[in-house]
C-alpha cells in the first residue's frame, strides 16, 4: 500500500484502538497509540478498563476480520489453552427455552478480554511501525488557525505539568471508549457536540471465577441463559481457560448481582434454568465476585454534524457503546478497521466526513439489535419505534421456534454473529420455519424453580 501520511495518533490501547493502529500501520511511516494506562504485557483487567474482568466472546465476523488482520492468531490462542468453539453449538437459552444446537461453523473465541487483548497487542506493538506510549494523558487536540484541520494531541504523564508535550500528527483517531473526550474537545474548537442516542438499560455485571470440572458444561463451550422481560436475570458461564471458567451473571433495570458469595450464589440459583446453578454450586470459586455497571447504551451522532474538522476521525465504544449483553462490541470495532483499512487503500488521507457516514452504517445493524432488544424489557427507557415493535415481536416466535429447529438457530445465529442482516430472517424460507411454530406470539417458558413466568 501506498503511504499517505508521516504520523497516525490512536488515542486508546484497547481493541478498538490496536485495531486501528494495525491498519494504520500499512499505510503511515509512525503510529504512536496513547494509553493513560500501562498496556503492553498486561493481562490482566486494569484502571482504565475495569469491565475487561467481565466475559466477553470474540464471535463470527468479528473472529474472522482478527484472523486476517493476525493470521493465525486464532492457533497462537488455542496453544495458549483459550477454548474455541462453534457459535451454534454452546447452549443457549432464550426466554426460558434451550435452542436446539447447531453446527454453524461460526467461531466464537471465549478468551478473557485482558489475554485477547494482551495478543493482539503483542501483534501489533512488533510492527515497526507502531509504538506505544504508555501512562500519558490526553489533554486536548492541536489544530489550524482556522480551526479546520486537527494537527495532534496535547499530551502528559499523570498530574506533572513539567511533562507536557505536544505531538504533530496528520491524523488523530479516538478510540478511547465510552470516555471520549471529543465531544468536548470539539466544543472547546467552536464545532457542535454530536446529538447522543440512548437506551437506559440499567445493567449490571457481577463476575467470578471458578476451577473447571469436567461435568460444569457436558461438553459444551459455555452455558448462556441470556435475559427476557420474563427471565430478566441472565447469565453467561463459559471456559476460559484449561481449568477456568468465568461465571457473569445479569442483572437488568437496578436489579444487580450482589457481590457478597453467599447473595451471588442465590441469585445463581433464581435463574430460569438449573444448569448454572448446579455448575457452581460446590465449586471451587478462585476469586471474589466483582460488579460493573453499565447505565445505558450510547450512540453519538457524528455522522450528522454539519462541521467536523478534518484529520480527526472516531471509533469503537467512543462512537457507539453497545449494552454489553450481546458480545458485539468486539466484532463491530473489527469491522470498522475494515472499513478504515478501505478509505486508507483509496490512496489518500482519510476524509473526515465519509468516513464517519461509512462507521455509521457499520453500526446501524449492531445497533437495532441491541437497542432494539432492550427495548422489549417495558422498563427499559427509549424509543419504541413500528420497527422496534414489529421486530420484538417476530424475534420473540423465532427463539421460540429455535428450540425445535436447529435450522432457526442456525440462520439466528448467522445474524447475531453479524454475518448476515436481520433481513435474512424474514426471508420466506425461514419465516415459513418460523412461523409454522409460532403463529401467535408464544408465552415464555417456565421458571425451574416451578412459578410460571409471565409475558
Amino acid at each position: 500500500m501506498s503511504q499517505v501520511g508521516n504520523r497516525a495518533v490512536v488515542i486508546g490501547g484497547s481493541i478498538a484502538g490496536v485495531f486501528a493502529a494495525r491498519v494504520l500501520a500499512e499505510s503511515y511511516r509512525e503510529v504512536v497509540v496513547v494509553d493513560r494506562d500501562v498496556v503492553l504485557g498486561v493481562r490482566e483487567a486494569r484502571r482504565g478498563a475495569p469491565h475487561t474482568r467481565h466475559a466477553h466472546g470474540l464471535h463470527a465476523r468479528g473472529h474472522l476480520i482478527v484472523e486476517e488482520l493476525f493470521p493465525g492468531i486464532t492457533d497462537e490462542l488455542i496453544e495458549a489453552g483459550i477454548p474455541t468453539g462453534d457459535l451454534g453449538e454452546m447452549r443457549w437459552y432464550f426466554n426460558g427455552r434451550k435452542l436446539k444446537p447447531a453446527r454453524t461453523g461460526l467461531i466464537s473465541v471465549t478468551a478473557p478480554r485482558p489475554v485477547l487483548e494482551e495478543h493482539v497487542r503483542a501483534r501489533v506493538a512488533a510492527l515497526p511501525q507502531v509504538v506505544f506510549w504508555q501512562g500519558w494523558d490526553v489533554l486536548g487536540l492541536l489544530s489550524t488557525k482556522d480551526r479546520g484541520r486537527v494537527t495532534g494531541v496535547k499530551l502528559q504523564q499523570g498530574a506533572d505539568p513539567e511533562t507536557y508535550r505536544e505531538l504533530e500528527a496528520d491524523v488523530v483517531v479516538d478510540a478511547a471508549g465510552r470516555g471520549s473526550r471529543t465531544p468536548a474537545w470539539l466544543a472547546e474548537l467552536g464545532y457542535a457536540r454530536p446529538a447522543e442516542e440512548r437506551v437506559k438499560v440499567g445493567l449490571a455485571y457481577t463476575t467470578r471465577h471458578y476451577r473447571t470440572r469436567p461435568e460444569m458444561f457436558g461438553g459444551v463451550q459455555s452455558i448462556n441463559p441470556v435475559a427476557s422481560p420474563a427471565h430478566p436475570r441472565g447469565a453467561f458461564f463459559g471456559q476460559v481457560g484449561r481449568d477456568i471458567c468465568i461465571l457473569s451473571l445479569t442483572g437488568v433495570l437496578g436489579d444487580y448481582p450482589p457481590t457478597e458469595p453467599g447473595a451471588f450464589l442465590e441469585f445463581v440459583r433464581t435463574l430460569p434454568v438449573p444448569d448454572v446453578y448446579e455448575g457452581v454450586k460446590d465449586a471451587e470459586p478462585l476469586d471474589d465476585p466483582v460488579s460493573f455497571r453499565f447505565p445505558a447504551s450510547v450512540r453519538r451522532r457524528y455522522e450528522r454534524l454539519a462541521g467536523f474538522p478534518a484529520g480527526l476521525l472516531v471509533m469503537g465504544d467512543a462512537y457507539c457503546s453497545f449494552n454489553p449483553v450481546y458480545g458485539q462490541g468486539m466484532s463491530v470495532a473489527a469491522v470498522e478497521a475494515m472499513t478504515l483499512r478501505r478509505h486508507l487503500r483509496l490512496g489518500a488521507a482519510v476524509e473526515s466526513g465519509p468516513f464517519m457516514s461509512d462507521v455509521a452504517r457499520v453500526i446501524d445493524t449492531p445497533w437495532d439489535i441491541s437497542a432494539g432488544g432492550d427495548l422489549d424489557f417495558p422498563g427499559v427507557e427509549g424509543r419504541r419505534t413500528l420497527k422496534v415493535l414489529v421486530g420484538n415481536a417476530y424475534m420473540a416466535r423465532l427463539q421460540y421456534a429455535a428450540s425445535k429447529d436447529a435450522k432457526v438457530t442456525d440462520g439466528f445465529m448467522r445474524v447475531a454473529g453479524l454475518m448476515d442482516p436481520p433481513q435474512a430472517l424474514m426471508r420466506p424460507a425461514m419465516a415459513w420455519r418460523v412461523l409454522r411454530h409460532a403463529l401467535r406470539r408464544p408465552a415464555p417458558g417456565p421458571s425451574w424453580l416451578g412459578t410460571e413466568a409471565t409475558a
